[in-house]
C-alpha cells in the first residue's frame, strides 16, 4: 500500500523554512530573552529607579550595579530593565498601529477602482512627501501638554509618541497590501468565490487577506525597529518621555555628557536598543524567507 502523504499546514510549513534560517532563529532567542528580562527582570532586581545615593555617582558595572550608576548614583540596570518595557511597548504598539491603518486603507485602495482609489493612494503620496521629523517635533509641541494633563505623564506621552511614530508608518503597508490586493483580487480561487456570489467584504476577508498577510507581517517587524529608532530618537533630543521615565533613548541623552569619564552609561542602552532593532530585522528576514512561496528552501 502506497504511504500517505501527511499533509502539512500552510504555518506548519512556514515554520520549517523560518528554522533553516540560523540567524533569524538565534535572533529569536535573543529577543525572547530580552523581552523576559524586562517583563520579569523588575520582580527579581529590586532597586528602585529613582533612589539617588551620591556616594555612587558614575561608578563602573560592579556586582552592587550590574550596568553602573548614573550622575545621582541610581541603579542604570534597573533604570534599564524598566525604560526597556516602555522601549519595547512603544515599537509594539506603533507597529499595530501601522499594520491596521495601513492594511485597513491599503485594502481599500486595491479592492475600490476608479476615484476611491486614486484618493487614498494621493493621501498616501502625500504622508510620504511630508518631512517627517519636523512634523514629529511641531506635533510633540503642541499635543504633549493637553495629553499629558488628561492622561497623566507617562500615558499620555506613551499615547503621543505611539500616535505620532504610527502616523508616519502606515503609508509602506498600505502601498504593499494594495499592490497585493491587485495581484490576488484576479487569482483563480478569488474568480470563483466572486463566481459563486461571494460578496467583495467575503472575498476581502475570507480569500484575498489571508493570502496577503505574509509580506504584512515582514513589514510589521520591520515597522517595530523602526518605530523603536524613532522613540530612542525623540527621546535623545529631549522630546520623548520625561526625564523620570528612563527608556532607553532618554538614558542615552543623560548619558551624553558624561562619555569621558562614564562610557558604561551610554554602552548598555545604546547596545540594547542595537541588538534589539538587528534581532527584529534578522526575524523580518526569516520571515520574508518563509512565508516568500516561490523560494524552495
Amino acid at each position: 500500500m502506497a504511504a500517505r502523504r501527511r499533509s502539512v499546514s500552510p504555518w506548519a510549513e512556514a515554520w520549517r523554512r523560518f528554522r533553516r534560517h540560523k540567524l533569524a532563529v538565534a535572533s529569536l532567542f535573543v529577543l525572547a530573552a530580552m523581552v523576559l528580562l524586562v517583563v520579569f527582570g523588575p520582580s527579581l532586581w529590586k532597586v528602585a529607579i529613582n533612589d539617588i545615593d551620591f556616594s555612587a555617582r558614575l561608578q563602573a558595572p560592579s556586582t552592587a550595579h550590574p550596568f553602573g550608576t548614573d550622575d545621582l548614583g541610581q541603579d542604570l540596570f534597573a533604570r534599564m530593565l524598566y525604560g526597556g518595557r516602555i522601549s519595547l511597548a512603544v515599537g509594539l504598539a506603533a507597529m499595530l498601529m501601522a499594520i491596521v491603518v495601513g492594511v485597513t486603507i491599503g485594502a481599500v485602495a486595491g479592492i475600490s477602482r476608479g476615484s476611491v482609489d486614486a484618493a487614498l493612494m494621493w493621501l498616501t503620496d502625500l504622508f510620504l512627501s511630508l518631512p517627517q521629523l519636523p512634523l514629529l517635533l511641531l506635533v510633540i509641541y503642541l499635543f504633549r501638554d493637553t495629553l499629558k494633563g488628561v492622561f497623566g505623564p507617562e500615558v499620555g506621552v506613551f499615547i503621543l509618541i505611539v500616535a505620532v511614530i504610527g502616523m508616519f508608518r502606515w503609508m509602506p503597508v498600505a502601498r504593499l497590501v494594495r499592490a497585493q490586493f491587485f495581484s490576488l483580487r484576479e487569482k483563480e480561487f478569488v474568480e470563483a468565490a466572486r463566481a459563486l456570489g461571494a460578496s467583495t467584504s467575503r472575498q476581502v476577508v475570507r480569500h484575498i487577506l489571508p493570502n496577503a498577510l505574509g509580506p504584512v507581517i515582514v513589514a510589521g517587524t520591520i515597522d517595530v525597529a523602526a518605530a523603536i529608532i524613532a522613540e530612542s530618537t525623540l527621546s535623545f533630543l529631549g522630546l520623548g518621555f520625561p526625564p523620570d521615565i528612563p527608556t532607553w533613548g532618554r538614558l542615552l541623552f543623560d548619558a551624553k555628557d558624561h562619555m569621558d569619564i562614564a562610557a558604561h552609561w551610554a554602552l548598555f542602552p545604546g547596545a540594547a536598543i542595537f541588538l534589539t532593532v538587528l534581532a527584529i530585522n534578522f526575524i523580518g528576514d526569516g520571515l520574508r524567507d518563509a512565508l516568500d512561496p516561490r523560494k524552495v528552501m
